[in-house]
């Protein structure tokens, strides 16, 4: 079974509603940290919804906006600027949070179409393709316009068709939600086991009780009081902060292979896009990037985090962190420790574009446990640390598959087996 076999109709006769958001008067005034979730461009990439800076607002704006409430299996579609045609449907929990004006509604009628089959098929590269060409024939701002939605012409399987490749694509993207959640607990649990143990000085001693709390003896340093037997060291003393290169300088020649470029935009977001530029592969090796490596955006915003999106080049703006004294856990918690601190050294920049300075790392101290106690962390992090790193490679070779497998479920290329789909109804 081919596309050209599906009947295809205009999105505006399959749907419900079809509707850009709006914004509170008082723009971002009137966000706040709790509330009715308010979802941005910001939040929305192809198949995956990114909480970080959710805004939200309080009920009455909310009420206010009730014409732009999300629905359950609403499907959210970006509109405008470098993030336009980017698609997802929001988790269960953001249900009935609003919208602003850079994302659609579209609402689909479940007798036609059902909300995942749709979305996946908006994700397909042929319809980021059109839909990126759409948008740019308006003007300098990319944008997609209400009529330019309505007019999309979507091919209608039966619904059990619809069900069986929707089932398909989303127990692959159901796995990668359950590894995020699990990578999300063990972060959690990690740095609060780091802070209980080399801020709070209550990791265990001899006889297995909290250090400080049971009378540990401690002394003064730099820090304050710590552990007897314990060293302050400086956190550019501790790894080497290796700053990336202008890639401008450094395009690929037609003879040379490339390889993409981490920005601040592709750290953020965890993966590399079509939108990514693309450097020398010949370029010096502390510059290229792998699987399991500490980055830092110094400047903009800062972000610490473990890059598991394949070989890059380290662009300016960012820090490879390494050390051949420490391990890996070591200078990653501690670099995440001081990051609020970064942050609001950045944000006091009289600049368009806050960072920080090395001085800023020679200035953030570490504490260095004696030896016994090093040992026992390094057994407990190093291992949440590798199942962290190994769960965010399990689901990059997942979106791999998925992105494979999506064009050619979708076009028919790949033919649902009807008689398992008709066992399933």
């Amino acid at each position: 079974m081919r596309l050209d076999e599906w009947s295809c109709k205009k999105l505006s006769e399959i749907t419900i509603k079809i509707g850009s958001g709006a914004t509170p008067k008082g723009g971002k005034k009137v966000y706040q940290q709790y509330g009715v979730p308010f979802i941005r461009s910001q939040n929305i990439y192809n198949n995956l919804f990114n909480a970080g800076g959710l805004a939200f607002i309080d009920k009455e704006k909310a009420r206010k906006l009730m014409n732009v409430e999300i629905k359950k299996d609403d499907v959210l579609l970006n509109i405008t600027g470098d993030s336009v045609a980017r698609c997802t449907k929001v988790p269960l929990k953001y249900v009935g949070g609003r919208v602003n004006q850079h994302v659609a509604i579209i609402r689909p009628d479940q007798k036609y179409l059902l909300p995942d089959f749709l979305k996946y098929y908006l994700v397909t590269p042929f319809m980021q393709e059109s839909m990126l060409s759409l948008a740019r024939m308006g003007g300098t701002r990319a944008a997609l316009t209400k009529g330019m939605i309505e007019s999309f012409k979507i091919p209608v399987p039966k619904i059990r068709e619809q069900e069986f490749i929707s089932t398909v694509l989303s127990t692959i993207d159901d796995k990668i939600g359950i590894n995020t959640r699990i990578n999300q607990n063990l972060e959690a649990m990690a740095q609060a086991i780091f802070k209980h143990w080399f801020v709070d000085f209550e990791f265990p001693n001899e006889e297995g009780r909290s250090y400080k709390s049971s009378g540990g003896e401690m002394v003064e340093s730099e820090l304050g009081l710590v552990p007897k037997g314990w060293s302050i060291k400086s956190l550019d003393k501790v790894a080497d902060y290796i700053n990336g290169l202008a890639m401008k300088k450094y395009r690929p020649r037609e003879d040379e292979k490339s390889i993409p470029v981490l920005k601040i935009k592709e750290l953020k977001q965890g993966f590399i896009d079509s939108e990514s530029d693309i450097c020398s592969s010949n370029i010096d090796s502390q510059y290229r990037i792998n699987n399991g490596d500490v980055i830092f955006s110094w400047s903009g915003s800062l972000v610490v985090d473990i890059w598991c999106g394949g070989i890059c080049g380290l662009n300016q703006h960012l820090f490879k962190v390494r050390s051949t004294n420490y391990d890996k856990w070591f200078y990653f918690y501690w670099t995440k420790h001081h990051l609020n601190k970064f942050i609001g050294i950045a944000k006091d920049k009289a600049t368009t574009m806050g960072h920080i300075k090395r001085k800023d790392l020679k200035d953030s101290l570490v504490t260095i446990p004696n030896l016994a106690i090093y040992k026992l962390a390094n057994s407990i992090f190093s291992q949440l640390l590798n199942k962290q790193i190994k769960l965010r490679e399990e689901s990059r070779m997942l979106i791999e598959i998925r992105d494979i497998l999506l064009p050619k479920l979708m076009s028919g290329e790949i033919r649902v087996p009807m008689e398992v789909a008709e066992q399933k109804n």
